[in-house]
């Protein structure tokens, strides 16, 4: 799967918690390979058909169909077969003039010849000032271009896509309108056939010479079989108003001993991975460390607590003590604005179980990155179908609050996140929309979500919520007071703003590294695909979440504050606050991103990031302090 590099998509939204790309895990020829990434045995001299996917530019973020630039094109150009991820992430993948013949080299060849008018010479001149890039596939292999390795460094690496052009210091543009391509293939011993295992491409500048042309029968003497050329090897191309541009490109074939299931390794290689690992493992420990300890003190003095309160003899024992037992008979008073709390807690199980199953499908290999768009198409629907589990959850949390409009809290699950989710990208869209972007998401695909959203998820939220209703109510452990118990003056710690901005910092500590590695994949045209490490940093959130909510939580009863409900889900929900200050950092530090329309979108598309991971942290805590409160008062004898 491609890199969010060439723009701003949705794929933005659920990125954060479950990253874009997968390293295949496959075997060599006749093993059995994941779905969406089979071999294609080629054999010499059949027909491959260079794709060109949009134009991306991390300095904008926004992605332009190929055809936006003036090149040459096809007699019908064509769109490959789409998925709704591929359309979400802003993919226009159509058909090229490039064309070769399986292991048939060719010299220079020439493709077409385009007169600059004004306004082509200036969308030339905007893209290369934007720095952006040409994204090409050959047999579902993105193009890349080698970079010149680090002294000391035996592993090559490779940038995706080739730039549009380049500007010298004479204020002058100059188009890459020469492509040297090189195709690597792996060959089958026992048979004729090859399997494509790499595709690269050199582009270079030059301003071909040529006499009368002829559009049939096109030539230069700048490009035949005897010239080599090379970047700088030329007088380059001009990019002016009426200036006329050849294109061309040469193509060579070379055998190679990689095996077609390791021919993602060059994209996935990563020039920091050591780093990347040290920082993983160092941040496991500090967390798994910390949970340890505070696991430790807490069954240690919970045991003691509850010890001492069983073995009191009397009523008037046990109102000399201070501590959690005395809010006994409030701690399960409903709260305030406990529907509004019901579906967020509803929201959260569904995001949760979408995230969890888009884990679990990208460990076992099903979304691999040949399979553009797979990711985004999983987690779109399985956000529909988990709808059961939102309405499901909601429905049972309010009527243990003793609610009975069932229906109107329904309502409020199946729309109140999706309703403010979409508003948001609708506005951005609008955005792209008016920046003549080809990431704009088209009416037809805005017609699928709203059916995929009305036709199945609100239906499937009323039908979890319908079973939810008809369970019987949650008892608790104990009963409730008629008259709400006084809470006494609080400590400065303990203050609802300042414990609560305190839990948030826990369970950002656990995620950071590893976001620093996913914010790079989204905004830097990266490949992120380590989702074991992702999955296991996944497992430390939940653990800590839950823990720091707990322990927040115990020390709050201890003081005799039973207005638990809200404070557990924001304890661990604050973490999303932290989230979007270190995206705030991440912008102006590491991002070139100059255009107000590309910073409103970046600071669009994090806000819903965050407000996501509020939702999903939120929950964990939620529920991790609602286990614990109704365990503790169920294990004391209440008199």
């Amino acid at each position: 799967m491609a890199t969010p590099g060439g723009g701003l998509r949705p794929r933005h939204l659920l990125m954060l918690l479950a990253a874009a790309a997968l390293y295949a895990v496959s075997s060599p020829a006749g093993a059995f390979y994941l779905p969406g990434v089979a071999p294609r045995d080629i054999q010499k001299d059949d027909e491959l058909q260079v794709k060109v996917n949009k134009l991306s530019s991390i300095k904008t973020q926004l992605p332009y169909d190929y055809y936006f630039l003036d090149y040459c094109k096809p007699e019908a150009i064509k769109n490959s077969a789409e998925n709704l991820g591929e359309v979400l992430r802003g993919d226009r993948i159509e058909n090229s003039v490039y064309n070769f013949k399986m292991r048939r080299d060719e010299s220079c060849k020439i493709v077409c010849r385009r007169k600059l008018s004004q306004e082509a010479s200036k969308n030339f001149k905007e893209k290369i000032d934007d720095e952006y890039r040409v994204n090409m596939i050959l047999d579902n292999l993105p193009v890349v271009v080698p970079r010149q390795t680090r002294e000391g460094s035996q592993t090559p690496s490779f940038e995706h896509g080739y730039r549009v052009g380049y500007k010298l210091k004479d204020d002058k543009y100059y188009i890459n309108n020469h492509l040297s391509f090189k195709v690597l293939y792996h060959e089958d011993q026992t048979s004729p056939d090859a399997r494509i295992v790499g595709f690269h491409v050199i582009p270079s500048s030059i301003k071909h010479e040529y006499g009368a042309w002829d559009d049939n029968n096109p030539t230069a003497q700048t490009c035949n079989a005897n010239i080599k050329i090379t970047p700088g090897s030329h007088t380059p191309q001009e990019v002016a108003p009426d200036a006329y541009v050849v294109f061309s490109y040469d193509v060579t074939f070379e055998a190679s001993e990689i095996i077609w299931a390791s021919r993602w390794d060059v994209y996935l290689l990563s020039s920091d991975s050591q780093i990347h690992w040290f920082s993983i493992v160092n941040s496991l420990m500090i967390v798994l460390f910390l949970s340890g300890m505070v696991a430790m003190i807490m069954m240690r003095t919970l045991y003691k607590d509850i010890a001492n309160y069983n073995q009191l003899d009397n009523q008037d024992e046990a109102q000399e003590e201070t501590g959690w037992k005395l809010v006994h008979g409030d701690v399960f008073r409903p709260p305030v604005h406990s529907g509004l709390l019901c579906v967020y807690v509803g929201t959260g199980v569904q995001f949760f179980g979408m995230t969890l199953v888009t884990m679990m499908f990208a460990l076992l290999g099903f979304l691999s990155p040949a399979n553009r768009g797979g990711l985004m198409t999983a987690m779109v629907l399985l956000w529909v179908f988990m709808g059961v589990l939102a309405g499901y959850t909601s429905s049972r949390l309010y009527k243990m609050f003793k609610g009975t409009e069932w229906k109107k809290i329904t309502l409020k699950t199946a729309f109140m996140f999706p309703g403010i989710i979409f508003a948001v990208f609708f506005f951005l869209n609008a955005l792209i929309w008016g920046e003549k972007s080809s990431g704009a998401v088209p009416f037809g695909t805005m017609f699928a979500l709203f059916l995929l959203w009305f036709g199945i998820s609100v239906p499937l939220v009323f039908v979890g919520s319908f079973l939810g209703f008809k369970q019987p109510a949650i008892e608790d452990p104990v009963k409730t007071n008629k008259i709400p118990r006084q809470i006494p003056e609080q400590a400065w710690y303990l203050q609802p703003a300042f414990a609560i901005l305190a839990g948030g910092i826990l369970p950002f500590g656990a995620v950071f590294i590893e976001l620093f590695f996913i914010l790079t994949s989204i905004w830097l045209n990266q490949f992120y695909y380590i989702f074991g490490f992702l999955f296991i940093v996944f497992i430390i959130l939940i653990v800590t979440c839950a823990e720091i909510t707990i322990v927040l939580c115990y020390f709050q009863l201890c003081s005799e504050d039973y207005h638990w409900w809200w404070r557990a889900y924001l304890t661990a929900g604050s973490s999303a606050l932290y989230l979007f200050a270190y995206a705030i950092f991440y912008f102006f530090n590491k991002l070139e991103i100059t255009k107000l329309v590309s910073g409103i979108l970046y600071f669009g598309y994090m806000l819903i990031i965050s407000y996501a991971f509020f939702v999903l942290t939120g929950t964990i805590g939620f529920y991790a302090c609602f286990w614990f409160v109704r365990k503790i008062y169920a294990s004391v004898k209440i008199d």
